[in-house]
């Protein structure tokens, strides 16, 4: 019987790929080659800015090898401003010194291998979640200053092995176990999958993003062992490259490297949390139920902290945290964390995740604990497209620590928070102290957690050691309902 998956489209993409005769750059003029970097800046400025359209992306990319010398990647609403885009770059002075190698035409999808309750008619059934996860997916961003690997696949109609012969509840099966490889990237590889039935050579293409370019190797070789790349994918040919900012084309035409600094205005590139590298629709990528809990002191922390995320490992506890800040309104934050919440609750690995406000000022924060670093890490993805994500007050280069997440009992709540007062001016005088806020969970005023801000690990340490920390402890075993959770978030 037919089974094709439901589908829902978002943007059209074009990736435009150009190669440079570099024969006539060398002879051109001088005023020639001026006009052409001053022409290209403004096309790429122009289109990276969106000027061209009511909503999209664009970006440009220095690519390695002899399949192409640039990539312009467009995304937007319409397929006619797709060409538009094109044809306005052969206008411009640089393109004369072009040629189109090749190029390849998409647009971004979602497919009922994702959530049947999307499709359904009654939109109240569809979370507030995985209704931003879906947008993300056709509505996606291009990372910053990031690596990018391109390639197009078509699904296997051979006579032996005909991924479109197969039950639609079998081939659902085989994504969700590609999904769920693919998580175990989130935080590192980013993915944009956009279909191609009927609008080019191949069926999807499949565009990944990574700050480390093994990465992107790493993802593509370890997820052909799953059964539906092994035995019911194909593969075109491979394009590599990096993003660099459109001031950065005079660097790229004179042979440099570009981009030419590690910070080019345009901010470090953000982790989604997307690893996931489907091919036919995507699977469900809210948190990951497996994961590797060896990570060392550079691992998850490393990886958040561009999205000033801080994460850790709680002493003596196997579950790990990740905390964002947030100056969004409280109650639509609320709702859009809740929406996420209950995706994560899914999955066994997942310990809570709650809104938190500071008790003497306007911040809030959205806590996530996790049985493994790779679901924290992945879960922070998703997070971090929360609403008014900001950095952390304060000293931003210091060291972070949670100090301790405590459950109080319901009597001696007022105690508590009398209690951190007076610790709260001891910090205050501490050498190497930055800041200090009780947060409160927003559904149950007795769970609370104590946010520091260091100057340094030595620093938090001399607070932790004092007399007066073994004072609080000791009394706080009157009046807790459970055993802390201490966590460290370099």
């Amino acid at each position: 019987m037919r089974e094709p998956p439901q589908t829902d489209e978002g943007w059209y993409v074009l990736h435009d790929f150009r190669r440079i005769d570099w024969a006539a750059w060398r002879d051109a003029p001088k005023r020639e080659r001026d006009r052409a970097v001053e022409e290209g800046v403004e096309y790429l400025e122009t289109h990276e800015a969106v000027a061209d359209a009511d909503d999209g992306a664009s970006a440009v990319f220095a690519m390695v090898g002899h399949k192409a010398d640039l990539l312009i990647v467009h995304l937007r609403p319409t397929l006619d401003a797709l060409s538009t885009a094109e044809r306005r770059f052969d206008r411009t002075a640089l393109g004369a010194f072009t040629e189109q190698s090749t190029s390849y035409v998409s647009v971004t999808e979602v497919s009922g291998y994702v959530s049947d309750a999307y499709f359904a008619e009654d939109e109240e059934e569809v979370d507030q979640g995985l209704k931003r996860y879906i947008e993300g997916k056709l509505e996606p961003d291009i990372p910053a200053d990031q690596y990018i690997s391109f390639y197009p696949m078509s699904r296997k109609r051979g006579e032996q092995d005909n991924w479109y012969d197969l039950p639609f509840e079998r081939r659902r099966e085989m994504m969700k176990e590609h999904g769920e490889h693919g998580r175990e990237f989130g935080g590192r590889v980013k993915q944009i999958v956009a279909s191609s039935v009927g609008l080019d050579d191949w069926e999807w293409g499949v565009t990944l993003f990574s700050e480390d370019p093994t990465d992107l190797k790493d993802i593509v070789y370890e997820m052909r062992y799953d059964e539906a790349s092994a035995r019911y994918s194909e593969f075109g040919p491979f394009y590599v490259g990096r993003r660099f900012p459109p001031s950065d084309l005079p660097a790229f035409l004179a042979g440099e490297t570009v981009p030419t600094g590690e910070d080019d205005g345009e901010g470090h590139a953000h982790a989604h949390g997307e690893g996931g590298h489907h091919g036919e629709g995507d699977g469900h990528d809210h948190g990951d139920a497996h994961g590797d809990d060896d990570t060392d002191e550079d691992g998850i922390r490393g990886k958040l902290e561009d999205l000033n995320i801080y994460a850790g490992k709680p002493h003596g506890e196997d579950v790990y945290a990740t905390v964002l800040y947030s100056e969004a309104d409280a109650d639509d934050l609320f709702e859009e964390v809740d929406g996420l919440r209950s995706n994560f609750d899914h999955y066994d690995t997942h310990v809570k995740t709650a809104v938190y406000d500071a008790l003497e000022r306007d911040r809030r924060a959205v806590v996530s604990i996790w049985d493994t670093a790779s679901a924290a890490d992945t879960a922070a993805g998703f997070l971090s497209e929360l609403p008014g994500i900001v950095s952390r007050a304060g000293e931003e280069s210091g060291f972070g620590t949670m100090g301790m997440f405590y459950t109080v009992k319901p009597e001696h709540r007022d105690d508590f928070v009398e209690k951190f007062e007076t610790v709260g001016g001891l910090l205050a005088d501490m050498e190497g102290h930055g800041e200090t806020d009780l947060m409160i969970n927003r559904e149950d005023e007795n769970d609370m957690f104590i946010a520091s801000q260091w100057r340094s690990r030595e620093d938090a340490m001399n607070f932790f050691r004092s007399d007066e920390f073994s004072d609080t402890v000791s009394w706080g075993r009157d009046v807790l309902a459970d055993r802390p959770r201490h966590v460290f978030l370099a």
